[in-house]
């Protein structure tokens, strides 16, 4: 039996080194407003500054999950124990994250259930202050996180006509969600969405004296993340255990191509290998063989086809 040349296994994100750069940006302006709010809250005895700090820090250290995550799989890229490369170390992250962010839920959703229950003197001058500057702080990072991924190789084996026959196309430009991005994005945006809820229901509660209003408002933030936190739950969840990527549509294709001439796929498997990165096993048995590089061309054009073998027998 024949093998084809070798080749490697590297299925990161087009955009995988500046996303990185940028999550450990953001981290930083976390970590420096973290510090900043926690000093001056305690220097100047307000118990707002330091709490939203100490709020700040639970995502910082979510960030920095995200961040790592891009770390180690750009650095264990190459390395031969990962049989189908690192590109999933961002949904592993992303799938972590995501239950940070329902924890993050349901802390928010306890708090303000607690504050209904027991009203508490709020200081709104100070507390709006507060809430304006830390979703200055996430506005900034939700512009350095939100951007467009997708991947672009350009690279391409060389045809080998072989029993089994394996093959990298690089060549194509579509898009594709990236986890570990989304789930640092999702962070700074939960973020952001308390600090503008917080706003809303303080000047309103300085305004008409409505106490109630800022736990109330809370409890609905507190449901708006764990929506977030759900998807992104299920979102990575399916690309760890290897579920057909957007559905049938891409298997009904690939089928209908290999079979154009009479031929019969008896195995087929299609997962995601990483951003923007598709893997497809087939098995393809015909009354007259062609031979798999044959095959493969047949699939020439569809997107994100990044690891394809094909494997090729004629009747017993």
């Amino acid at each position: 039996m024949s093998t084809s040349a070798v080749h490697d296994h590297v299925f990161l994100g087009e955009a995988h080194a500046r996303n990185e750069r940028r999550t450990w940006a953001v981290i930083a302006l976390t970590a420096l407003t973290m510090v900043v709010e926690i000093v001056a809250g305690t220097l100047f005895g307000s118990m707002a500054l330091t709490a939203d700090g100490w709020h700040m820090s639970t995502h910082a250290a979510a960030l920095v999950i995200s961040a790592l995550a891009y770390r180690y799989a750009r650095r264990l890229a190459g390395d031969g124990r990962f049989s189908f490369g690192t590109g999933k170390f961002g949904d592993l992250a992303g799938f972590a994250s995501a239950i940070v962010l329902g924890l993050v839920a349901l802390l928010i959703a306890g708090e303000s259930l607690w504050r209904l229950a027991h009203p508490v003197a709020i200081d709104y001058g100070e507390a709006i202050a507060v809430a304006v500057v830390g979703l200055l702080v996430n506005l900034v990072s939700a512009v350095l996180l939100h951007q467009g991924h997708g991947h672009h190789h350009d690279h391409d084996d060389h045809d080998h006509h072989h029993d089994h026959d394996h093959h990298h196309d690089h060549d194509h430009h579509h898009h594709h969600a990236d986890n570990n991005l989304r789930a640092a994005y999702l962070h700074v945006l939960a973020d952001a969405l308390t600090s503008v809820l917080a706003i809303a229901a303080l000047t309103a509660g300085s305004v008409f004296g409505a106490v109630w209003l800022d736990p109330v408002i809370g409890v609905v933030g507190a449901l708006v993340i764990a929506r977030w936190s759900v998807g992104l739950l299920r979102d990575s969840g399916r690309v760890l255990l290897d579920t057909v990527p957007g559905g049938d549509d891409i298997g009904t294709e690939i089928r209908r191509r290999l079979e154009a001439e009479g031929e019969r796929v008896t195995d087929l498997h299609i997962w995601t290998l990483g951003p923007g990165h598709l893997g497809v096993i087939a098995a393809v048995t015909a009354p007259r063989p062609l031979s798999p590089a044959a095959y493969r061309d047949r699939l020439a054009g569809l997107p994100r086809l990044s690891h394809v073998t094909i494997e090729v027998s004629g009747p017993h």
